[in-house]
């Protein structure tokens, strides 16, 4: 049911240049969160027209994440890093969606074929920690926002990410994306510590 979150994404890898996508703390500094959350940095993501907000913690190795997603209701986003390669498989990410009690849920799941379970992982199933975990519609539904706080595998600030949207939920699981265009290419590196 859930064919893939990322399918496609490392035989298709993006021309991601963190270097010219990540940008200053004055121009994450004017969009406002619902918690009124201050993040020192952003990434405009060269794909899906996503946004990557962030403040890194190098004495703990630590970084708070704000993934900013359009949405149209129905369907799903989701963001995570991938620490051995550069595409979907082997990916630890945050999922969210609407639940069809009309509730926003996120969690971390595993990415571990091209036909992932999407299920929730639990703390021990995770290679390395996610807390603080959360999810809101913000612009009136037209944009998910997912939190998260991701406690760095190894040492240092520079990691493969990828970020994923899909247009439905089924039973509660998210649906396979599309495996064209954008939806292929949702994938690049970046480094926490600029």
């Amino acid at each position: 049911m859930a064919l893939s979150l990322f399918l496609l994404a490392t035989i298709a890898s993006s021309s991601f240049s963190p270097a010219t996508a990540q940008s200053s703390s004055s121009s994450c500094a004017s969009h406002t969160f619902s918690s009124s959350q201050l993040y020192a940095s952003c990434a405009a993501l060269p794909r899906l027209g996503t946004t990557l907000h962030y403040n890194y913690t190098a004495a703990a190795n630590t970084v708070s994440v704000a993934f900013r997603a359009p949405s149209k209701g129905a369907g799903w986003v989701a963001w995570g890093l991938n620490p051995n390669g550069t595409g979907m498989v082997g990916t630890q990410a945050v999922v969210a969606f609407r639940h069809s009690n009309g509730s926003v849920v996120a969690y971390p799941t595993l990415l571990d074929s091209y036909a992932p379970s999407m299920a929730p992982a639990n703390a021990a199933e995770l290679g390395f920690p996610v807390s603080d975990v959360a999810a809101e519609y913000a612009k009136s539904g037209k944009e998910m926002v997912v939190y998260a706080t991701v406690a760095l595998p190894g040492k240092g600030s520079k990691f493969n990410h990828v970020w994923q949207q899909g247009s439905s939920v089924v039973n509660d699981v998210p649906a396979a994306h599309p495996t064209t265009g954008d939806n292929i290419l949702s994938t690049g590196a970046i480094d926490f510590s600029k």
